[in-house]
């Protein structure tokens, strides 16, 4: 095993060890599903001409639009992942997304990494046109760690271990997620997803 592979699995077992600490009473954790392996972004299908790449054990993206794309759908699920953005990034997770070749936030979730949104009730930490967040915690320039909970209706999200997100929704109830490249630089890492 090298260097980066050791460091990826202690990394991994880390968050793991915190994730069943912080995860949904009642989640088997068991059932947790590693969605990058630090070194291969095979298991992701992309949409847009984003410049994803994977360096330093980490997802990242700088110039284009797009995104990435898993190739598993998912309905009430447990997520965790860290991510990094610079001042301008406009990124985020898609979640249930109904269409996955033509995403948008009228037919997914999109729970935002948008700390210059204009409109900064949907900014950083919020599900745009469906949960606002206030205060809107700031991004920029560091890890973060955000969690997302899809159970039902029910729709949480948290930055940083602080709840930005508790809401009620039915409009999607299954689909693929995505990471999102819009603008600015971003990275991630330990993506962890655990069926609900």
């Amino acid at each position: 095993m090298n260097r980066r592979s050791a460091v990826f699995a202690i990394a991994s077992a880390a968050l793991a060890t915190v994730l069943t600490a912080c995860a949904p009473f009642g989640m088997d954790a068991s059932k947790t599903v590693v969605m990058f392996d630090g070194k291969s972004i095979s298991n992701w299908n992309q949409v847009g001409d984003a410049n994803w790449r994977v360096a330093d054990g980490m997802i990242q993206a700088d110039k284009g639009n797009g995104f990435l794309v898993t190739k598993e759908s998912y309905g009430d699920f447990y997520m965790t992942a860290e991510f990094w953005s610079e001042a301008d990034t406009n990124s985020g997770f898609f979640i249930r997304m109904s269409n996955p070749t033509t995403i948008t936030a009228s037919n997914s979730y999109e729970v935002n990494i948008f700390d210059k949104r204009p409109n900064q009730a949907f900014g950083t930490g919020a599900i745009v046109g469906i949960a606002e967040v206030s205060p809107m915690p700031w991004a920029v320039g560091r890890w973060n760690t955000m969690e997302i909970t899809a159970r039902g209706t029910q729709l949480q999200v948290s930055m940083n271990g602080a709840r930005t997100v508790d809401v009620r929704d039915g409009k999607f109830a299954r689909g693929p997620i995505s990471l999102q490249h819009g603008s600015g630089g971003i990275k991630f890492r330990n993506l962890l997803i655990t069926p609900l």
